[in-house]
């Protein structure tokens, strides 16, 4: 297995445009991914706001929205487990977010792609991803339950 890569999918019992909304409204994606967002995501644009997990709400969320393909692919440049409000991780190569759908027989296939660890500094590389790699697994879960239950 790459310490550099985290790739994980899951099919979902909704529609592609069920699931692009979910994945690309600021406060659908909030909802799931637990995060209260500033404003909309624009392409090429900073995404700020704080992350409202228990225990995390002192986190600032922080990305910059790379591309937005509709219904297709929608990806971000992020600080993985950039948890501790004392430490600026601006000056660290952020990871690049890639989220693919296509259209299945019962929904959609939604595919996360989280690359580039191996720029994160040597100290806290292996904890960032052990991080992602469970927080994906979680948040693959969280948006199920969510384009499920929410029309």
């Amino acid at each position: 297995m790459s310490n550099d890569r985290i790739e994980k999918q899951i099919e979902l019992k909704a529609p592609v445009s069920r699931v692009w909304r979910a994945l690309t409204d600021h406060r659908e994606f909030g909802e799931w991914f637990r995060v209260k967002i500033d404003g909309p995501f624009v392409s090429g644009q900073t995404s700020t706001g704080h992350m409202t997990y228990p225990g995390y709400e002192h986190v600032q969320w922080n990305s910059v929205i790379k591309e937005i393909q509709p219904e297709r692919y929608f990806s971000f440049n992020w600080h993985p487990a950039a948890i501790d409000p004392a430490i600026d991780y601006s000056t660290e190569t952020p990871t690049l977010v890639e989220f693919t759908l296509e259209e299945t027989k019962i929904g959609t296939l939604l595919r996360v792609v989280e690359s580039g660890f191996e720029n994160i500094p040597s100290d806290r590389r292996l904890e960032a991803f052990r991080m992602d790699e469970g927080g994906w697994e979680s948040q693959l879960e969280n948006i199920e339950n969510y384009v499920t239950n929410t029309p």
